[in-house]
């Protein structure tokens, strides 16, 4: 199987240690990082993907936002020169242990963290960065 995720997605997984929105949202988050821990491959998409799936019934869920497309654009951008390899819409790319490494690294360090900036969950994320990543729940397969 294939998990579908936006961009900036691919940064808020490096951090994920089981709080979320809601107890559906986190239930369907620690779902998709068992996945990818067991090795699926992500297909990137524009626009909501299946971490958003239990916000999408919201009246106005955040996934729909400008500023969520822009997060996508600015971590599309920095992943994109981490890694030199397309991220963008149809995209697949596996997360595998060595690209997991180097995502985090440069996570600690900033180098990918533009996205991140006015996000309600960048300290928790800085947080367990300065923390090497323990408690996380995407593990590298």
């Amino acid at each position: 199987m294939t998990v579908r995720l936006r961009a900036h997605h691919l940064l808020c997984l490096l951090t994920y240690v089981g709080k979320g929105y809601t107890p559906a949202f986190t239930a369907n988050y620690d779902g998709i990082a068992q996945r990818l821990s067991r090795g699926e491959d992500i297909l990137l998409v524009s626009g909501p993907d299946d971490i958003c799936t239990p916000l999408l019934g919201e009246a106005e869920s955040h996934c729909l936002r400008d500023s969520a497309a822009g997060r996508d654009r600015l971590a599309a951008r920095d992943v994109e020169a981490l890694l030199a390899r397309p991220i963008r819409d149809g995209v697949r790319l596996d997360l595998d242990a060595a690209i997991l490494a180097r995502m985090r690294q440069a996570f600690s360090t900033g180098v990918v963290r533009e996205a991140c900036e006015g996000c309600e969950w960048s300290g928790l994320c800085g947080a367990v960065a300065a923390d090497d990543y323990r408690d996380t729940r995407l593990q590298a397969c």
